[in-house]
């Protein structure tokens, strides 16, 4: 069997490192924060400190999508999540009353998660990769460098050289670095590249906090969990143990609503949304926190057609981030650990071949999701600048938006169309793929023309002036 490094123990990291522990494999996974693993979910939510991750403290969702790889790839991750006191969370509950009278279908178990703040997931995770044989952990292990062979042809890692001097060989490295891998700058170091990478701002900035109830409970969501109200949109996750997450989404560029930083004007915004105040009655578990600059980008290590490098895989983040209030992050990591270990499998005796089935696989199944992902932020950023300007926002011109946002309309009159909404939601099936099917682009371009678009109720954009004056 092989041996495989993995940079970086988050998420996607430890998740990969155990799949591919569970193969047989010679798995160390290095991370570059030292802190220990909690012992609990409490010290790990008062306590953990995980510099390397950005969003640590804020809003986390694990979708259905990820959840059925823990299910079916990692069961004992997701039994330690659940006693840890996840919450189970159905996202067909979400469903209008007139369609809930249809009643249940076949596969609605799909639509199924269970969600917890992202310390308590985290912690979970580790403690059982902990336990893994085959798999060694070494946090405070920061990598200076990766060790490259070059002879003839392509280039190839062949390890990395930790920052005290070791030098760890491997017959493949991954990079679960994240958002802020170092790769690019490791590979121009080895004059390696450039890699191909698109990066622009997302445009959005985020405002959260968490709270916990006084009975256990938490609130009852009274429309989608990412909610758009005009000129800003409100996203609300239950959480573990009576725990939620409220945050306040809108464009970086709409400097009077950056006076949402300040917690007072916050929670006086989130009080002016009918549909989403109630979320405000619990105790405050947090400072409100605000993150800003987050990159839509895409990375690909193709040069002419050719693998630019072998002997390395981009995972996750590294691979592919973007705006993180769609909630796809973790479950897309989670998923394109299962399709590495799947492409370990048949491939990885050829380096060269490992590289082309690596960058095809994430191609056809990852890249899509990033695409859309993109479109959805593009369009959404274009309808907030027009209403701060006073401007009645332009309809859809493109096929593939004109048909998301016929979907988005049609899903509250037909169940089945409000299934296959659900479906990208929860990270199940793209919109391509459901689009590609016979019938559906059809059903919701009519259903959509035949009905009103509705929209939950909130603050105008004067009264929201009025609100942070």
């Amino acid at each position: 069997m092989a041996r495989i490094i993995l940079l970086g123990g988050g998420v996607c990291g430890l998740a990969a490192g155990m799949l591919l522990a569970r193969d047989g494999h010679e798995v160390t996974v290095l991370e570059r924060d030292a802190a220990a693993v909690p012992e609990s979910v409490e010290e790990a939510w008062e306590n953990w400190s995980r510099d390397g991750v950005v969003q640590f403290r804020l809003a986390h969702f694990l979708a259905p999508g990820g959840r059925a790889v823990l299910e079916e790839d990692l069961p004992d991750v997701l039994r330690g999540l659940i006693a840890a006191g996840a919450a189970r969370l159905d996202l067909l509950a979400l469903v209008p009353p007139h369609l809930a009278e249809a009643g249940p279908r076949a596969e609605d178990a799909r639509f199924v998660t269970y969600t917890a703040r992202r310390p308590v997931f985290e912690q979970v995770l580790a403690r059982a990769a902990a336990e893994e044989p085959g798999l060694e952990v070494r946090r405070g292990a920061a990598v200076k460098q990766l060790t490259v062979q070059v002879a003839t042809g392509t280039p190839h890692v062949n390890g990395a050289r930790l920052e005290s001097g070791e030098t760890l060989r491997a017959d493949l490295v991954v990079d679960a670095m994240g958002r802020g891998s170092r790769l690019p700058r490791w590979l121009r170091e080895a004059n390696i590249g450039p890699l191909h990478e698109e990066s622009e701002d997302s445009g959005f900035i985020y405002y959260g906090r968490y709270f916990r109830s006084r009975d256990g409970t938490t609130p009852q969501p009274f429309g989608p969990l990412l909610a758009p109200l005009g000129s800003f949109s409100v996203l609300t996750l239950p959480c573990d143990n009576g725990t939620w997450a409220v945050t306040l989404v809108t464009s970086s560029g709409d400097r009077v609503l950056k006076r949402m930083r300040d917690p007072d004007l916050w929670t006086a915004v989130v009080r002016a949304c009918p549909a989403h105040a109630h979320w405000l009655d619990g105790e405050p578990i947090s400072e409100l926190e605000a993150m800003g600059g987050v990159l839509d980008r895409y990375r690909r290590l193709r040069a002419g057609g050719r693998p630019l490098v072998t002997g390395i895989a981009l995972l996750g983040d590294a691979w592919a981030c973007t705006n993180p209030s769609l909630g796809r992050g973790i479950s897309l990591g989670l998923l394109h650990a299962r399709a590495l270990r799947e492409v370990v499998r048949s491939h990885l005796d050829d380096p060269q071949e490992f590289a082309e089935a690596w960058d095809a696989d994430t191609e056809a199944r990852l890249t899509p999701w990033y695409r859309e992902t993109v479109e959805e932020d593009r369009d959404r950023l274009r309808e907030i600048d027009a209403l701060r300007d006073g401007i009645e926002p332009a309809p859809p011109s493109e096929r593939r938006a004109v048909l998301r946002d016929a979907l988005g309309t049609a899903a509250l009159y037909d169940p089945g169309l409000f299934r296959a909404y659900l479906d990208s939601r929860a990270v199940v099936r793209s919109l391509g793929q459901t689009f590609s099917e016979d019938g559906v682009a059809e059903r919701a371009l009519e259903v959509a023309g035949a009905n009103e678009r509705l929209q939950l109720p909130g603050p105008s954009r004067a009264e929201l002036m009025a609100l942070l004056a």
